[in-house]
Formats: structure tokens, C-alpha cells, sequence
């Protein structure tokens, strides 16, 4: 039996490839991304990521006791006596008070440092880098707890820090895990 090869000639291979490609741009003004960046002129924006409702995930794993990540007092903020040029908060909406608190410098290399609220005790948190590695979601180590904060869509209302939806994933060290929704806020 013979075998026939299939070539396609390269004109109707190059007609094919442009039907796909679309209009060509004509425009080259910089365009922002979904979280507000500039992107420079030549490259195109990310597409918008959609927002994602992100869900409280209750404890899972470890020997069994809940994690419990309480709200922040003004007492506890002012005792904690954080350093730093700009903050982050994760609180679970924007009227609540927040569970994590973090201060850096910003264009820094030295760590965040920030308190967290587990059950009734403070313990101190630490964030590698400044400010600027804390404002678009980071990992903060505290005594027994690994707590990454993750943005889940773009930021909500306007303003010089408005808040983004955001989980908040508590890792214990016996294997415990529980992720917290809510909103993450960065700025003065």
C-alpha cells in the first residue's frame, strides 16, 4: 500500500497563520494591567485575571485542633511596636479588624516584621524583603506557623490602597492546615 504524504504548500500555511493571528496592533500606548502596573511600550497587558471569591477552608491535617488566628487589638499594635515606612493587613472584609499586621521599608532587602494573634498569644511574623515583596502577596514565618498570603483577583475600589481579595493559608508545624479569606491592604 502507498503511502502519500500530506505537504502543505507554505502560501496556504502563511494564509492559515494569519486567519488565526487577528488584526495587527497599530497602537503602541502603554496599557495597564489588572493590578494597575504600566506595561511598557511594545508588550502587550496581562489579561485581566477575574476575580476569584475566595473561601474559608476549615482545619484540616495535624492532630486535630483548629487553628485559631484571632483579630488584632489596637493594644496588641501599639505593644508590638513595629518598624517600617508602609504596612499590610489581611482582615476578613474591610470592616473587620485585621488577623495579620506587617510593617517594612520600602526598596529594602531587610525582613517585614508583623504580629499575628494565635489564639490569645501574639507571636512575632517575618516576611523576607521590604515592603514591595509584602504588597503583592508574600510568606510570613511566625513561631510554629508558615502563613502565606495569596491575591486572588484585582484591587477593589480606588484610592492609594485599596484592598484585594486575598487567602491567607496558616501551615502548622504538626501538618495542620487552614486557609482564611478576606482582603489584603497595603500602603500608608
Amino acid at each position: 500500500m502507498k503511502m502519500r504524504s500530506l505537504l502543505v504548500p507554505a502560501t496556504a500555511l502563511s494564509f492559515a497563520l494569519a486567519a488565526c493571528s487577528g488584526p495587527a496592533e497599530t497602537d503602541k500606548t502603554p496599557t495597564a494591567s489588572y493590578d494597575g502596573d504600566v506595561v511598557p511600550e511594545g508588550r502587550a497587558a496581562e489579561p485581566a485575571v477575574p476575580a476569584i471569591k475566595p473561601t474559608d477552608i476549615p482545619t484540616r491535617g495535624g492532630d486535630g485542633s483548629p487553628i485559631e488566628l484571632a483579630a488584632l487589638t489596637e493594644a496588641d499594635v501599639s505593644g508590638a511596636k513595629l518598624k517600617g515606612e508602609l504596612a499590610c493587613s489581611f482582615a476578613a472584609d474591610a470592616a473587620a479588624r485585621p488577623i495579620l499586621l506587617a510593617q517594612g521599608d520600602v526598596a529594602s532587602t531587610e525582613p517585614s516584621r508583623g504580629i499575628v494573634k494565635v489564639g490569645d498569644t501574639i507571636e512575632a511574623a517575618s516576611a523576607n524583603g521590604g515592603f514591595d515583596a509584602m504588597a503583592k502577596g508574600t510568606k510570613f514565618f511566625a513561631k510554629g506557623l508558615e502563613l502565606r498570603v495569596a491575591l486572588v483577583g484585582p484591587a477593589q475600589g480606588g484610592g492609594e490602597s485599596p484592598p484585594r481579595p486575598a487567602t491567607l493559608t496558616a501551615d502548622r508545624a504538626d501538618g495542620a492546615q487552614r486557609v482564611f479569606a478576606g482582603l489584603w491592604r497595603c500602603g500608608p
